[in-house]
């Protein structure tokens, strides 16, 4: 903080900002923003001349409000160089008061004389000035003031509010020399402001007081010689000769409870807030009805009002008439509560609008004693008054009323999707048009991820715009926008806190955003704005901005409660949203990283495949196309149950077991019982571990087929899955009868396996239950659905996948949904060659010299020394160390694969050999000559086989 002589506060930074030059710290926002402004209004900080005005009201409400406590703040400082003013919501001083009474005369007539307009776009940055700016309670010293003169002083300002309509009514201001600085002031201040307000609701007290005393008046004159017995109702008298609302229970039948009271007195509410004679019908409960008359009133001081009183009539039974006692002071009607308008809902019937004859309603018959033992009949309505008021306080309860019921209707219509964008949209839908008539919307593109955003003001994108036209021409949806700093858009994402603008027209930062645009921007009408940052749990998610048009009033204090409420409610919600983006992203990013990410070659099957996920969050689904020995092909799908990041690395978990198990070229039944036997040791071990806070793994269905091109069989098994359809070629479609096997996870309970011969062209169609079966269908009828469309033999893979997912995939999934179409190949009978031979060592060299004739006769004469190798050690191996029957298999494929299949079911196993040892070298120089190499198990024993690349040569 710099001083200069008499100056205090930052005048370094203050002459560094006048030269142009940068100032990033030392200076409070509030100041920096005002100077900013200042700077765009083309002050002159040198500037000594203010506007002054002498039409302002020597006499206004503000003015008898504030006057004893001035009076009584002026008598505490007395002594002292303190300046004591009040001023209006435009910024002019109405009334000043000293410590010290020779200040008057000693001071120039800016700072002494009443009428002077201390606005910010006048004055430069000062108490008044600056606390009608950032509508609260300011402190400035010294060079902290844009204008020379004020250069030694410094101030604190507090705005002064309408307790009723929530608007600012003016501003008290204290200002001092800087070495009176003292905590104490705030805090004075506060207290003082509060005192105004107070005394400025008293007086609309005061003011309907006197308009019920008129009422009353014409009443009386009305009836003459009816007596003055006056009961008491909504807080003040009322006449003889009418009745209060707690009093017509008693003439009416079913008494009047609090509900159809509040019928009454809200619909008089409006009509004292229309400012308008008319008569209303209002239906009531039990049959009755009522009739609501309004006709102005006017005070001896000149205060107009509305008066509202209620004809009651009843459809059900007969009405009796009042009777009022000759004694004095009786009174029948009990207290209730004036002017207060409840929150209930409407229950006018139709209305009947029109002025009543003027003057006073016209009188009911006087009653009288009947003769004993005579009947008389009873009329059958009676008149009571409801309310009184001015029509400014009516519109402003009314006002209130529809902000709570705004609020209301917020809690259930934000928020109701976790998406980040049609949250934003609810928002806008729910502010216009009953808050704003425009609304804009603007998040970081890293929240719209579901990411933190990097920090406020940057990479903001336009994600709503919303009014009650569409071509305003605020920036479009989908936008990149910029914000400069003096725009209080940006101030608001600085700050974190709400910024309202009452006349747009004079928001220099406002306008020196985009001058053009916001030149067509007020063509359009429109003329207040409130800025409103979306926190949620500490987080600046973004920023909402409303806008008024239609309504010449510019918002309020009232009005940027609503929008802060509103904006609070929907941040949650979209911070919601966006957590629930990210975990859903992640989840899925993790989900699609397990499953495949394209398929393999192979020759088997025609492979296409979809996988959509749920909705709600990513499940376990999961499938999986693996390449097998012998030119062979696994299909694989499965479904874990349950949703979110346990379920899908669980997925992870059995997809990359079940490969592994393949890889061991286990048989179908086989692998579903590792698998199983898995699932139920992850079961166990996540059980007894209570970090993870899961609740185990429930289970998973599983289907895995094995099909052979040379051959053309399938074998297949099932644990608790839906069995697979199977499309013919001749284009009927069918379920084969597969046994079903338990679910995974259940475990020591066996599965079985069924072997199918398909023919050539089949279609094999595998999926998970979220393709057929939901609460909203049944299973059977999708089962036939699914049939239906499969039955067209023309169809690629690809295009029956599209089919069947647009087809059957429901709009909005709430299970994931995998789905695995396999067309089957045949392998001709050509590209294979079997030899069968004895365990005779002697055979060898034949098996080589029939090998290498098949070989040149398919063209791959390259593969020849390579082949005799291999097979020289596999035949030799399977003679040695193998039973008959011996096999020998060579299939062009791919590769070149070739096998020997023996009736033992011992495995060999490559071993490191020894210098010194003369066996065992063999399986190594096999492993060294092809480019893969194994065994498989049969029913009736085993084959070795190795794969050599056709390129190999």
């Amino acid at each position: 903080m710099g001083v200069t002589g008499e100056q205090i506060g930052p005048a370094r930074s203050r002459e560094r900002f006048l030269v142009g030059e940068p100032v990033a710290t030392g200076v409070r926002n509030p100041i920096l923003n005002s100077w900013l402004r200042c700077r765009l209004l083309g002050l002159s900080p040198d500037q000594t001349e203010l506007p002054y005005r002498d039409d302002f009201d020597p006499d206004s409400r503000l003015v008898r409000a504030a006057g004893p406590v001035l009076d009584q703040l002026q008598s505490r400082f007395s002594g002292s160089r303190m300046n004591i003013s009040v001023a209006d919501a435009n910024g002019t001083v109405l009334q000043r008061r000293f410590g010290e009474p020779s200040l008057a005369r000693s001071l120039p007539p800016i700072q002494s004389v009443p009428g002077f307009v201390f606005a910010e776009r006048f004055a430069g940055t000062n108490g008044i000035g600056l606390a009608l700016a950032e509508r609260g309670p300011i402190q400035v010293y010294g060079a902290e003031h844009f204008a020379e003169r004020a250069q030694a002083n410094a101030c604190c300002a507090i705005p002064i509010h309408d307790q009723i309509s929530g608007r600012i009514a003016g501003v008290l201001c204290f200002g001092y020399p800087h070495a009176y600085e003292h905590p104490a002031l705030a805090v004075l201040l506060r207290r003082a402001a509060a005192t105004i307000e107070r005394r400025l609701t008293q007086q609309r007290s005061a003011r309907e007081r006197g308009l019920l005393r008129a009422y009353l008046d014409a009443e009386r004159r009305a009836l003459p010689g009816r007596g003055v017995q006056d009961g008491h109702f909504a807080g003040a008298t009322v006449p003889a000769g009418s009745a209060g609302l707690d009093e017509l229970d008693e003439l009416v039948g079913p008494k009047l409870d609090p509900h159809d009271q509040a019928i009454l007195k809200d619909r008089a509410s409006e009509l004292i807030s229309s400012s308008r004679q008319a008569a209303v019908d209002v239906a009531l409960p039990h049959g009755r009805e009522a009739t609501l008359l309004s006709r102005p009133v006017t005070s001896r001081s000149g205060v107009e009002g509305m008066v509202v009183e209620a004809v009651l009539r009843s459809s059900t039974q007969p009405v009796h008439h009042l009777s009022v006692s000759p004694r004095a002071g009786s009174s029948r009607a009990g207290p209730s509560r004036a002017g207060s308008s409840q929150a209930g809902p409407s229950h006018a019937g139709p209305s009947r609008s029109g002025p009543p004859p003027a003057g006073p309603p016209p009188a009911e018959p006087s009653p009288t004693e009947p003769s004993p033992g005579t009947a008389e009949p009873r009329p059958a309505t009676v008149r009571g008054l409801v309310l009184v008021g001015e029509p400014e306080v009516g519109k402003y309860a009314i006002e209130a009323r529809r902000r709570l019921e705004l609020l209301a209707e917020a809690s259930t219509r934000i928020g109701t999707t976790l998406d980040v964008s049609r949250t934003c949209r609810e928002l806008a839908e729910m502010a216009v048009p009953a808050l704003a008539d425009y609304v804009t919307i603007d998040l970081p593109e890293a929240v719209l991820r579901g990411d933190d955003p990097a920090g406020p003001g940057t990479d903001l994108y336009r994600t709503v715009v919303h009014g009650i036209r569409d071509d305003c021409p605020f920036y479009p949806a989908g936008r990149h926008v910029e914000l400069r700093p003096g725009n209080p858009v940006m101030r608001c994402l600085t700050e974190g806190h709400a910024f309202l603008e009452p006349e747009l027209k004079s928001a220099a930062g406002w306008i020196a955003q985009d001058p053009d645009r916001a030149r067509r921007v007020m063509a359009h009408g429109v003329h207040s704005l409130i800025a409103v940052p979306l926190l949620a749990r500490g987080v600046l998610l973004g920023i909402a901005s409303f806008y008024r048009s239609q309504d010449p009033a510019p918002f309020g204090d009232d009005d940027s409660r609503l929008a802060q409420e509103l904006a609070a409610r929907a941040a949650l919600c979209i911070d919601n949203a966006r957590r629930y983006t990210r975990e859903h992203t992640l989840a899925l990013a993790l989900q699609r990283s397990l499953l495949p990410r394209g398929m393999p070659e192979q020759s088997a099957v025609e492979v296409a495949h979809r996988y959509l996920p749920a909705e709600s969050g990513v499940g376990g689904d999961w499938f999986d196309v693996i390449p097998l020995s012998g030119a062979r092909v696994a299909l694989l799908v499965g479904d874990v149950v349950g949703h979110g990041l346990h379920a899908a690395a669980t997925m992870g978990r059995l997809r990359t077991a079940a490969r592994n198990f393949a890889e061991l070229e286990l048989a179908p039944d086989e692998l579903l019982t590792h698998l199983d036997n898995l699932l139920v040791r992850l079961d166990r071990e996540e059980g007894d571990d209570p970090t993870t806070g899961s609740t185990g793994i429930v289970g998973a269905t599983c289907l895995y087929a094995v099909y052979d091109p040379t051959s053309r069989q399938c074998t297949m098994a099932r644990a608790g899955h839906l069995p697979p359809a199977l499309l013919h070629p001749d284009g009927s479609v069918h379920f084969p009868d597969l046994p079903a096997g338990p679910p995974l996870g259940l475990g020591g309970l066996p599965f079985e396996t069924a072997e199918i011969e398909l023919p050539r062209g089949s279609t094999l169609v595998l999926y998970t239950d979220g393709l057929v079966e939901d609460r909203h269908r049944d299973i059977d009828a999708s089962l036939d659905q699914l049939q239906e469309t499969l039955a067209h033999v023309d169809r690629s893979p690809e295009e029956t996948c599209r089919a069947v997912m647009d087809a059957m995939a429901p709009e909005h999934p709430s299970d994931d949904i995998a789905l695995l179409v396999a067309r089957t190949r045949t392998l001709p009978a050509d590209r294979i060659a079997v030899w069968d031979l004895a365990a005779d060592p002697a055979r060898v060299c034949d098996i080589r010299a029939a090998a290498t004739r098949q070989l040149a006769h398919w063209g791959l004469d390259e593969l020849a020394f390579a082949t005799e190798l291999l097979l020289s050690e596999l035949v030799t191996n399977a003679i040695r160390y193998g039973t008959e029957p011996i096999q020998v298999r060579l299939i062009h494929d791919r590769a070149l694969i070739c096998e020997v299949s023996d009736g033992s079911s011992t495995a060999p196993h490559m071993r490191r050999a020894a210098t010194t040892d003369e066996g065992g070298r063999g399986l190594f120089l096999v492993a060294q000559l092809a480019q893969s190499w194994g065994t498989r198990y049969t029913p009736h024993g085993k084959v070795i086989w190795a794969e050599c690349a056709l390129d190999a040569a």
